[in-house]
């Protein structure tokens, strides 16, 4: 099959399936008489594979590494839960950035409601982010 029935059977675009072929996690073979690239069943099962480690929220190089592991007969699963084991905390701590972002958020428009805008006059550009109290760091 080439690059735009493999992109359709695996529900991804053709310029996922050429970018992962870029990054070397696809391995197509070529039509020897025009050059196109063909992929089969083995390379639909591999860019599935990908897509679930993606959503796992692994990058294309730690894919990468996953495959070379299982290319080459051993066991990628250690390497997978280590990876998982370190990001977890994290992300874990993204989270907590972010839910603080949206209580400052929330608090800045909730401040604002009642706020006129201005004018920029060479002392303010913008009242309502400066009328926001710092953080303490």
């Amino acid at each position: 099959m080439r690059v735009s029935q493999l992109a359709r059977r695996a529900g991804v675009t053709a310029e996922t399936v050429r970018h992962y072929t870029r990054e070397g996690l696809l391995q197509p073979k070529r039509e020897p008489h025009n050059g196109y690239q063909i992929f089969d069943e083995a390379d639909l099962e591999r860019l599935q594979f990908v897509q679930r480690a993606r959503t796992l929220g692994f990058s294309v190089a730690e894919i990468s590494d996953i495959l070379a592991h299982a290319d080459h007969g051993d066991s990628p699963c250690p390497l997978v839960r280590d990876l998982l084991a370190n990001r977890l905390p994290q992300i874990r701590a993204r989270i907590r950035e972010l839910e603080a972002l949206a209580g400052r958020m929330e608090q800045a428009l909730e401040s604002w409601a009642n706020m006129p805008d201005g004018t920029p006059d060479g002392h303010s550009l913008c009242r309502l982010i400066e009328s926001f109290p710092e953080e303490k760091r």
